[in-house]
């Protein structure tokens, strides 16, 4: 059997996935909903970054002047180089700006097939535009790279914002395997079986309750 070729995913790819790409659709799926909901982050993170860095209480010793944001969230948010940056000095900290990571992935995909660029280099608008080509993405050597890296980015995120997202339980049946493991995330596409890995829109489990009702 072919695995997931995502670093943390060992799940077994389904016939009609091996098919077309090299990630299986929960994967698949995760981007898309990270790739997504990066307009709604962005607003909490940019609202972060108006706040000064939360000090300690009482008169410090120090004569730096406070930082006008949170390092953190000014290094999510800030510019990104073009290129490789090679850090000679060892002197680069923190995450790398959302921007980057995004505009690193654009980059490559226009490189390795005819693809109309972003029409900005906006955070919002370089996730649009890899929503747009990540079917295409899935499909290449690089994919479980890509998935890690935004992987990576988002939980930096995560860790500002606190808008991961959650995971709740579906209480009925999976229409396939019968097993009552459903459970639905915020943005997600698909309600996911976790006994037999299948995927579910709303309206497939409205139908699937309204056969077992008539039945």
């Amino acid at each position: 059997m072919t695995e997931c070729i995502a670093a943390t995913c060992s799940r077994e790819l389904r016939d009609h996935e091996i098919a077309v790409q090299l990630l299986c659709d929960p994967c698949v799926h995760a981007m898309r909903a990270w790739l997504t909901s990066i307009p709604g982050q962005m607003i909490v993170l940019r609202e972060g970054s108006m706040q000064r860095e939360a000090g300690g209480g009482g008169r410090t010793g120090t004569r730096t002047a406070p930082l006008p944001g949170r390092l953190d969230t000014l290094n999510l948010v800030g510019p990104a180089a073009v290129g490789t940056v090679i850090d000679r000095h060892g002197d680069q900290t923190g995450d790398i700006p959302i921007v980057g990571t995004l505009g690193s992935w654009v980059r490559l995909i226009i490189e390795e097939r005819p693809a109309k660029p972003p029409t900005a280099a906006t955070e919002t608008t370089l996730a649009a535009w890899l929503v747009l080509h990540l079917g295409w993405s899935s499909q290449q050597p690089w994919a479980g790279e890509m998935r890690s890296e935004l992987h990576d980015m988002m939980a930096a995120i995560w860790r500002i914002t606190s808008l991961e997202p959650r995971t709740r339980a579906v209480s009925r049946p999976c229409p396939r395997c019968q097993y009552l493991g459903l459970i639905e995330r915020d943005w997600a596409q698909y309600t996911e079986c976790t006994g037999c890995g299948g995927l579910w829109t709303k309206d497939e489990l409205n139908a699937d309750a309204v056969r077992r009702a008539a039945a």
